[in-house]
C-alpha cells in the first residue's frame, strides 16, 4: 500500500480559477540577471566601469562652481592673452592668427587638469580609506583601475568640449567634420594623460609628494608644448625635450587635425621625429600606445597588495 501523494500547493490566484499550481521547474534560458542567480563575472566587471564613470560624472555635475573656476584660466589665457598678442604677432609668423593658433593649446590645457585631478584622488582615496572599501567589491583591482582612467578620460573630455564651443571667437568655423577631429584629439589626449597620472599616483603613497612634482614638472611642460609659442623658435635641446613630452603631442594633434580641415591655416611646425615631421597617423599611434603603456604598468603596480 503506497502512500498518498501530498496536495499540490494552491495559490490564491490558483484557487479562485480552480486549477492547481504547477510544479516549480528551473528555467534553462535563464539570463544572469535573473533574480537568484550571480551575475556573470564579465557583466560583474562591467557593471563596475559603469559605476565609476558614472560617480565621476554626478561629482562633475555636482560641482559646477569648481568646474566653471577649472575652465576659466584657459579662457582667459585664449581672450586676454590670445587677443593682447594677436596685434603684436604678426599672422605671417604663425600661418594664422595668434588666437587661432593658441586655442588647441588651450583645448590641452583645459582636458590636462581634470584629468591629472585622477591620479590625486586615487592617493586621497588610499589615504582616507576609501579605496579600502572599494577593493572589497567582487571585481579585479585591474577592472577599479580602468574605471577610474574611464572616468577620468569622460571627465576631461566634457570639459574640452564645454571650450570647443568657443571655436566660433578664435575664427574657427563650426564644420562638423572639425569638431569631430578635434574632440577625438582631446579624447586620445584626455586617456594618455589620465593614464599617466595614474602610472605615478600607484607609485607614491602621499598627495603633497603629488602637487610637489606636478608644481615643478607642469610649468615647464606648457612651455615645451608649441601651445604658446612654435616649437621650431626654441633651442635644439629644448626641441628634443619637445619630442618626449605627451602634452606637447596633444597640442600637435589638436593642431595638425584643425590643418587637415583647413589647409589655409597651416601653421609653424611642431613635433619632429629624426628633423622632420611625422604622419599624423603615426604620431596618435605613438600618442596612444604611451598611454596604453602607462595604463598597463600602472595596473601591474596597482595589483600588487598594500
Amino acid at each position: 500500500m503506497t502512500a498518498p501523494e501530498p496536495a499540490p500547493v494552491r495559490t490564491p490566484e490558483h484557487r479562485e480559477a480552480g486549477t492547481s499550481a504547477p510544479p516549480a521547474t528551473p528555467d534553462p534560458a535563464a539570463t544572469p540577471d535573473t533574480p537568484g542567480r550571480e551575475p556573470t563575472r564579465l557583466r560583474r566587471e562591467l557593471r563596475a566601469v559603469h559605476a565609476l564613470v558614472h560617480r565621476d560624472l554626478l561629482r562633475l555635475s555636482a560641482q559646477p562652481t569648481h568646474t566653471a573656476l577649472m575652465l576659466l584660466q584657459p579662457v582667459l589665457y585664449l581672450l586676454i592673452l590670445g587677443g593682447g598678442l594677436a596685434a603684436l604677432i604678426p599672422t605671417s609668423t604663425l600661418g594664422v592668427g595668434y588666437q587661432t593658433y593658441l586655442f588647441p593649446g588651450m583645448l590641452m590645457m583645459t582636458v590636462q587638469t581634470p584629468a591629472i585631478m585622477v591620479g590625486i584622488r586615487l592617493i586621497t582615496d588610499r589615504q582616507s580609506g576609501y579605496l579600502r572599501e572599494l577593493l572589497m567589491a567582487p571585481v579585479s583591482r585591474t577592472t577599479l583601475l580602468l574605471g577610474s582612467c574611464a572616468g577620468g578620460t569622460t571627465v576631461a573630455a566634457v570639459q574640452g568640449a564645454v571650450l570647443l564651443a568657443m571655436a566660433g571667437a578664435v575664427g574657427l568655423p563650426y564644420d562638423p567634420l572639425l569638431l569631430a577631429l578635434l574632440m577625438a584629439g582631446m579624447i586620445l589626449a584626455s586617456f594618455t594623460i589620465t593614464a599617466l597620472s595614474l602610472a605615478l599616483a600607484v607609485s607614491l603613497q602621499r598627495a603633497e609628494v603629488f602637487h610637489m612634482l606636478l608644481g615643478v614638472v607642469m610649468m615647464p611642460l606648457l612651455f615645451l608644448s608649441g601651445g604658446f609659442f612654435p616649437l621650431d623658435s626654441l633651442p635644439g635641446w629644448a626641441r628634443s625635450l619637445a619630442a618626449v613630452n605627451p602634452i606637447a603631442y596633444g597640442v600637435d594633434l589638436l593642431r595638425r587635425s584643425i590643418t587637415l580641415r583647413l589647409p589655409d591655416r597651416a601653421t609653424a611646425a611642431g613635433i619632429e621625429w629624426f628633423g622632420s615631421r611625422p604622419p599624423l597617423a603615426l604620431e596618435a599611434a605613438a600618442f596612444l600606445a604611451t598611454g596604453a603603456l602607462a595604463l598597463l604598468w600602472a595596473a601591474h603596480r596597482f595589483k600588487r597588495p598594500d
